[in-house]
């Protein structure tokens, strides 16, 4: 057609210049610059059959006067635009055909002088404008001008040109992602690649220079764009370097292969590849590119021998690489066995070719399997890395999975790529802690799989590595774990990993210090327990990995120091036995440090010469001690050779397998009688250094701490009664020097606040040892007593007579408050130690009269002296007025606890009282709120204790002062993080206040404001635990504590205050929350540590403080177990605690039909009926009255598996108890079948356990007969679930009648037996045969006894693990026996299953068809065939095709688009539209028409176009518009169809589309109107052989659809395989 038209213009005149110059007068539009374009083509042929010079003067003319300044013209619209200005796409089109106008103008124009001059120009505009991002400037209409005459120039007379032009279109491609970029890359490139290969090679090498990692994307661009000439096909001539031969390009192809972040450039990489591929196996000839590095393996090679065997590797190569696109793992797994294929082939020694044996590959150490790798191994990890990278989070897993066992199923050679891998890629993908998650089916709590596949991965690559390897492997992999903060799942695991690598001497002090820094990382968790494990597993890396003879003992005794002893290295711990043995078999093996150690140690092997030169040093006064000191000695001293002390006596300890006590004192007394000589010094040398004894007061206290053991062996420690008795005798000299320093003023700066502390700990530690040793009065602790605390007094006494507060008076001060608070402390835990009568004493009186809350004025600055170097700042002197504040409420609260009994009731004492705190207690607690507004949340925990004491006292006369403390209180806990430490204690104290016994029954009572207050405070409590786990169990403990003591009491009115909080045990039994999936990772991982036991230290080190949902359940079982059913109050509140169950479980069933298994719905209830089993032995048949329907009626609810088993479970129990509820039970089945439906199912349930129902009724017969004819007329239900329980009821009820012989029964005789024996033997492998013979199975009916089986491990364990419910709500027995915060309870017949229930395995009848054969799918050898979505490739590069109008995100993927119009505008549904819009997408149609584009947010919409509606262009044409629309388009040449059933409609089958064709479909009821027929140039209809009239208007356009693209892909010149590549 542009043939002809060229032809009729040249006939209306014979002077074409008169036609140009026509042409190019006038606005400029598309249409007449094609035109121009089809006119110069035209003239083009003719002048090559010959034409003049007047001709080409013209040619040149509408170049350099018309074309050229229009592309310049034509620039991105500008900020200021009107919209008047051509649009992008019209702005394309223009540039398109002026383009192609252009290259006809200068071949027209005769040689290439005109190219040569527009290229110049066109040059300089591109080095001026610069890379701009997107249309702006000139850069895109000087790129289309080089585009238009490149291929003009002469390769020889133009060539310096040429290549200026490609280094510029090269510069520019890889400078951005915008339009210009993309225009150099996809047209002005490869239009210079036809000059010939001194451009090409211009641009290859351009594109071997070193770039940044992540440029990838535009060299790849620039790569696919040039790919025909860089790998040309057999029969084009090689014009430029051959790509394949190069590793710089394979290393490029890799990048993007493995690590580019987008789609479009991952799709080039791939489609490079396959294009080498391919021409490799068509040229036929053998091809090898250089190793990477080294003599390593070729990154490509080729074979003609080896031509099937490369084809299927790389076929399968790509085909993995095109299915991990999807991010599907149902359809990823199935390949990836054909990955285990390519490793085969990748080792395979007798596939390696001559060449590339000749250009020497790396031979192999010998630890590594026999052979070598021919194709280089980061082929495969291309693979792996883009499965680390990906979004789905499963298929991370499985690549990390499937890596990690592949040194477990294939015998690989040796590739230093593997290493750099697994230190890169591989430890990234391992800092995602849900990779670490259960494997479906497995309990919990036993180790995350991919953590053991971590840890037999890493030993066995460690040890196939050389000696001369592991060195640097294993300090990379460490050095690695240091460079990023993990979380505590993954630490935990690594850390482990590397626990178990064998031992070896692979690290020296470089390897000691990385371990450091990674114990660092793992202080940033806040889960204890999987910090401290972490920590053990890293100090037995260090054990096992460490080279001693590189490291000395300094540098051991400063790793060792990194870690905790409170979380991982106790002493007596396994983990601390183990680095006792490492120490004494290397104990004269350690190398000797290049330096002193950080005490001025001179450095020996010997481990005890060690520890001994290191306490006398540490015990030497410091050379600069006069200088500062102001300055307390740091703490890390005393703590490393504290650690050394003991570790070097457990050590001695070892060498004799039954040691001696006088051995281990005589070893203790040698390396500690340097401290001893200077502690027994204290109190009689007053010239001795203050940093000096400070220092020794420092390890004596440290030396107790770390002395105290941990374990099961704890009480067989020799050492730590030897260590007391070494204390003791020093003790009168500690004591002495204690009370002078704390008495004498002689602490007089704020730096002497920290000796102040340091000498109370020593106090504490002294008292302490008194109480261990049973020191009798007269001890030196008790000596130094009451002159402390009369020095005290007098202290605080002067500070009161109005002196001006100066610095060393205020910290005098500071210090006697604190050391009375001590002496108080230490009289309330010993109260041998008190000093003053029983009666009100002088210090009883002093404390009561002490001004609360009366804040530490600020000392004056002008008393300071010169040589005092530090101010205290209003910063830091708040910490002091505060901590003086705290001391304060100790002292108070030990005088209210000492005289409580003192408190009055009112404030109608007598005047003028002794103990004015005491005595008043009103303005005491109104104290108390006020010291919590101004203390810091670390400092309150006196207050709430004095609180504890005071509310009591005034709740009945003072409610709205004890409501106002109640709220204040709570205020402070919420402000506090469940982190801290801090929290727990204060939670406590708390609850002590709020939830005291004698509160609680005294608001219970008056019924009044707190009453409701305290349930709020309850109720926000529990809010609360959802959040931070562990709130509800210490308020649930606290309360069952203090009830068990009257509940012990069988005396009337017990559990009086616990019946009015009934709705705390409520809460408590049906009390769990649903967490997050990272929440029960932590959860899972926490309870594998724990059942590690003993052999991880981190377990007996760290409290189990026993804050997990489970243990609020447990203390309510056990509370309810410990009551008494004989006792009346007991009684009561039971049965009213069942009912609110009950109520409680009927309100979820109303509230809620249908619930999802393991929800907290289902919890909830299978919670409920767990307690009403608990509770069940203490009802009688008068509260069963009062409840058996509300029973009977849960089992027609609606309910999950495992509800129903407990509802089953109940009423066989009643009715084996309590037979007279039998008539209650027959009415359940009189209900219609279909009110009852399936809930029927329950009740026959219970009748196949019936022979425990009649246990003990001595007349079974007339209720076998009951039973019989109500199991035989629901064995007619037309539902077989009903049918099949019916019959197993039957099964057991006729074995009844006939143990009873039963008589009256013969007329059904013949059809029980035969419907039995036809059950039985039933053939064929049906469903109906394989679910009676699981129903047989089930655990319910054949193994579960409802008596025997009665226990709390049946109940809370082993039913829930049975009835498939999650282990979240799985309570293992041995957390019963492990509370023992409250007595044992006998209220069950025992805690443990006597039957085999317990060893059965979860298996529901119903649910057992889905996974039946899992096993065989999971893990296929190979799959035959796999799932392989289609990736729409183009022919060449995939994203050449610049000439699109439409969607740039649709152009830029290189989606190969027809010209195929469909029009369904008359279509309503929103589903039909959405349907049709993906199949148009998938099949490449140009666009969609529809009636209104407001479809595409209609949610059934995109749930049909699963987003295709992004990749298509969408065009809305409304149907009163389409008949002009049809015009238009028959103008523009398309064929308009018809997708309709006519009178001279044509057989799909024999019709031939165009290639422009327009398809209208019409309306889903009506069709196509007839107007709209008679636009039709053709109707086509589907031929049918059914009866049905008409195909779904979705279906019938996708039929066509398809029919159109089908005959396009197979017409003439069309490529070769369609739209696939493959």
């Amino acid at each position: 057609m542009e043939w002809v038209l060229a032809e009729a213009l040249l006939a209306q005149s014979r002077d074409p210049r008169v036609l140009l110059a026509t042409l190019c007068r006038g606005e400029a539009s598309a249409e007449r610059v094609e035109t121009l374009r089809f006119l110069l083509q035209r003239l083009e042929d003719g002048a090559a059959r010959g034409g003049g010079d007047a001709l080409s003067e013209a040619a040149r003319e509408v170049a350099a006067g018309y074309l050229v300044p229009l592309m310049r013209g034509l620039r991105a619209r500008p900020a200021g635009a009107t919209d008047g200005d051509p649009p992008a796409p019209h702005r394309r089109r223009l540039w398109t055909a002026a383009g192609a106008a252009l290259r006809s103008c200068a071949r027209l124009a005769g040689g290439s002088q005109l190219a040569t001059t527009l290229a110049e120009e066109a040059l300089r505009d591109l080095l001026a404008s610069g890379p701009a991002p997107g249309l702006e400037g000139s850069a895109e209409a000087a790129v289309e001008v080089l585009a238009a005459v490149g291929p003009c120039l002469r390769p020889l007379e133009d060539g310096q040109l040429l290549e200026r032009v490609a280094q510029a279109a090269l510069s520019l491609a890889l400078a951005g992602d915008g339009e210009a970029a993309a225009l150099a890359a996809g047209r002005l490139l490869p239009a210079l690649g036809q000059s010939g290969g001194a451009v090409l090679r211009a641009v290859w090498g351009g594109l071997l220079a070193p770039s940044e990692p992540g440029r990838v994307g535009p060299r790849l661009q620039v790569l696919s764009a040039l790919a025909e000439r860089l790998l040309p096909e057999p029969d084009q001539r090689q014009m430029g370097p051959d790509a394949r031969r190069c590793a710089r390009f394979w290393q490029t192809v890799q990048a993007g292969l493995a690590l580019a972040e987008d789609a479009l450039t991952r799709k080039r990489a791939r489609y490079l590849l396959q294009r080498a591929v391919e021409v490799s196996a068509e040229h036929g000839a053998d091809c090898i590119c250089g190793p990477r590095e080294g003599n390593g393996p070729s990154l490509f090679w080729w074979s003609e021998k080896k031509k099937d065997e490369l084809l299927k590797f790389w076929e399968n190569y790509i085909l993995i690489l095109e299915t991990l696109e999807g991010n599907q793992i149902h359809v990823i797994k199935p390949v990836l066995p054909k990955l285990n294929n390519l490793f085969e082939y990748s080792v395979s020694e007798e596939n390696v070719p001559p060449e590339q044996q000749s250009a020497g590959v790396q031979c192999q150490p010998e630890t590594f399997p026999a052979g070598r790798w021919l194709l280089h191994p980061s082929w495969h990890l291309c693979i792996y890395k883009r499965m680390f990278e990906s979004e789905n989070k499963i298929l991370t897993k499985e690549g990390v999975v499937h890596f990690l066992e592949l040194y477990e199923t294939k015998a690989l050679p040796f590739s230093p790529d593997f290493s750099e891998f697994i230190i890169g890629p591989l430890m990234d993908a391992l800092s995602e802690s849900s990779l670490y998650s259960r494997c479906p089916g497995q309990l919990m709590g036993s180790g995350s799989p991919l953590g053991w596949k971590l840890q037999r991965f890493l030993v066995t690559y460690v040890s196939l590595l050389p000696e001369e390897l592991k060195s640097s492997f294993l300090l990379n992999f460490i050095r690695k774990m240091s460079s990023r903060h993990w979380c505590a799942v993954p630490i935990v695991f690594l850390s482990k990993a590397l626990a178990g690598v064998p031992r070896c001497k692979a690290l020296g002090l470089e390897g000691l210090l990385a371990l450091r820094d990674v114990l660092q990382c793992t202080m940033a968790t806040h889960q204890v327990l999987l910090r401290g494990a972490a920590q053990g597993y890293l100090l037995q890396t260090a054990v096992s990995l460490l080279d001693v003879e590189k490291v000395s003992l300094s540098d051991i005794s400063t790793f060792l120091l990194s870690l905790r002893p409170e979380e991982s290295l106790g002493r007596g711990t396994s983990l601390w036995t183990e680095l006792c043995e490492w120490l004494r078999v290397n104990e004269n093996c350690f190398g000797r440090a290049s330096t002193c150690s950080s005490i001025g140690l001179r450095e020996t092997c010997s481990l005890n010469a060690y520890v001994k030169n290191l306490v006398e040093e540490y015990v030497k006064p410091p050379a600069w001690e006069a200088a500062e000191t102001c300055w307390m000695p740091d703490w890390a001293e005393a703590r490393l050779v504290a650690l050394m002390v003991l570790l070097a006596v457990d050590v001695e300890g070892m060498k004799v397998q039954y040691s001696e006590k006088r051995r281990t004192q005589n070893v203790l007394r040698m390396f500690l009688d340097p401290l001893l000589d200077a502690l027994g010094k204290l109190g009689t040398n007053a010239y001795m250094p203050v940093l000096k004894a400070d220092r020794c007061l420092q390890l004596l206290v440290t030396l107790l701490h770390t002395c105290a053991r941990k374990g099961p062996r704890a009480q067989d420690d020799e050492v730590s009664p030897l260590l007391q008795d070494l204390v003791a005798a020093t003790a009168e000299s500690i004591s002495q020097f204690v009370l002078r320093r704390l008495t004498m003023s002689e602490l007089s700066s704020v730096s002497d606040l920290d000796r102040g502390h340091l000498y109370l700990q020593v106090f504490t530690e002294l008292t302490g040892l008194h109480r261990e040793v049973g020191w009798k009065r007269g001890n030196p602790v008790w000596r130094v007593l009451s002159p402390l605390k009369t020095a005290c007094i007098r202290h605080l006494q002067d500070m009161d007579s109005g002196q001006e507060p100066t610095l060393g008076r205020q910290v005098q001060r500071v210090v006697s408050m604190a050391a009375l608070a001590a002496v108080c402390k230490a009289v309330d835990q010993k109260p041998e130690l008190q000093l003053d009568p029983p009666d009100a004493g002088p210090t009883e009186r002093f404390l009561a009269s002490l001004p609360l809350n009366q804040m530490l004025q600020k000392p004056c600055p002008e008393e300071q002296s010169s040589d005092f170097e530090e101010s205290p700042s209003s910063q830091g002197w708040g910490k002091i007025a505060a901590q003086y504040i705290h001391d304060q409420w100790v002292c108070l609260s030990f005088l209210l606890k000492k005289y409580h009994t003192l408190l009055p009731p009112s404030e109608g004492g007598p005047p003028g009282p002794a103990l004015p705190a005491v005595q008043m207690p009103a303005r005491t607690l109104q104290s108390a709120l006020d010291a919590l507004t101004v203390l810091p949340s670390d400092q309150v925990l006196p207050v709430f204790h004095c609180m504890r004491l005071l509310v009591p006292q005034l709740l009945a006369s003072s409610e709205s002062l004890c409501i106002e403390a109640f709220d204040l209180a709570w205020k402070v806990i919420c402000s506090l993080s469940n982190t801290q430490l801090i929290f727990w204690s204060n939670l406590k104290a708390f609850v002590q206040l709020v939830f005291d016994a004698k509160v609680l029954t005294i608001a219970a009572k008056i019924k009044g404001q707190a009453y409701f207050k305290i349930k709020e405070i309850m109720y926000k409590m529990i809010e609360m635990s959802a959040i931070k786990t562990g709130v509800f169990n210490t308020l649930i403990t606290h309360c069952c504590q203090s009830w068990v003591v009257p509940a012990s009491n069988v005396s009337p009115g017990s559990l009086s205050t616990a019946k009015h909080y009934s709705e705390l045990v409520l809460e408590a039994c049906v009390f769990g929350t649903v967490f997050r999936r990272d929440q029960r990772l932590i959860q899972d991982v926490q309870t594998f540590i724990e059942n590690l036991g003993h052999d991880c230290a981190a377990n007996v080190v760290i409290e189990n403080t026993q804050r997990e949902d489970h243990y609020v359940r447990i203390c309510a079982v056990k509370f309810l177990c410990l009551l008494d059913g004989s006792n009346m109050s007991h009684k009561l509140f039971m049965e009213d605690l069942a009912i609110k169950l009950l109520d409680k479980d009927e309100l979820a069933s109303t509230s809620r039909t249908r619930y999802y298994a393991n929800s907290q719905h289902h919890r909830v209830k299978n919670r409920v009926w767990q307690m009403l089993l608990v509770l069940f032995p203490r009802f009688d048949q008068n509260f069963l009255n009062r409840i058996i329907d509300k029973i009977f009626q849960a089992g027609f609810s609606n309910n999950q598996a495992s509800i129903k088993y407990y509802i089953e479970w109940i009423i066989i129990l009643i009715l084996h108890k309590f037979p007279q509820f039998l008539p209650k039970f027959w009415d359940c089945f009189s209900y219609g079948e279909e009110h009852l439906k399936t809930s029927i199912c329950t009740f026959l349930s219970v009748l196949s356990h019936f022979d425990i129902i009649t246990q003990n009724i001595p007349e079974k017969k007339p209720l076998l007969k009951r039973a019989l004819a109500i199991v035989l007329r629901w064995g007619l239900s037309h539902n077989f679930s009903v049918r099949l329980y019916a019959l197993v009821a039957l099964k057991k009820i006729w074995g009844m009648c006939k143990t009873w012989q039963v008589e009256d029964v013969d007329a059904v005789t013949p059809v029980i037996e035969s419907s039995l024996s036809q059950v039985e033997n039933m053939h064929g492998a049906g469903n109906a045969k394989k679910n009676w013979q699981r129903i047989q199975d089930h655990f319910f009916f054949a193994t579960f006894h409802p008596l025997e089986d009665y226990c709390l491990e049946t109940i809370f364990h082993i039913l829930p693990r049975l009835s498939g419910l999650v282990e979240d709500e799985w309570i293992a027995i041995d957390k019963f026996t492990r509370f023992t915060d409250l007595p044992p309870a006998a209220g069950l017949q025992g805690y443990l299953c006597p039957t085999q229930l317990r060893e059965l395995r979860p298996g529901d009848w119903a649910q057992q068809d889905v996974g039946s054969n899992s096993g065989e799918a999971d893990n296929p050898s190979e799959w035959t065939d796999v799932q392989k979505k289609i990736i729409p490739w183009k022919n060449n590069a995939p994203d050449l095709d610049l000439e699109l109008v439409f969607p740039d995100r649709a152009s830029r993927l290189g989606k190969s688009t027809g010209r195929l119009i469909v029009v369904a505008s008359l279509i309503d549904k929103p589903t039909n539209l959405g349907g049709l819009c993906r199949t148009c997408e998938v099949f490449g149609a140009s666009v969609l028409v529809v009636g209104n584009l407001r479809c595409v947010h209609d949610k059934q919409f995109q749930h049909l176009s699963v987003s295709a509606e992004q990749w298509l262009p969408l065009v809305e044409v409304k149907p009163p518009q389409l008949t002009d629309y049809l015009q238009q388009q028959k103008a523009q040449g398309y064929t308009v169809i018809g997708v309709e059933q006519t009178a001279r409609s044509a057989d799909l089958t024999q019709y031939r589309f165009p290639e422009k064709s327009l398809l209208l479909l019409g309306n889903e009821r009506e069709g196509i109107p007839a107007n709209l027929i008679q636009q039709l140039d053709v109707c086509v209809e589907i031929p049918q052989q059914g009866i049905v009239r008409s195909l779904n208007v979705h279906v019938s356009g996708a039929l066509l659809v398809w029919e159109y693209t089908r005959q396009q892909l197979h017409r003439p010149g069309a490529p070769v395989g369609g739209p696939c590549l493959f």
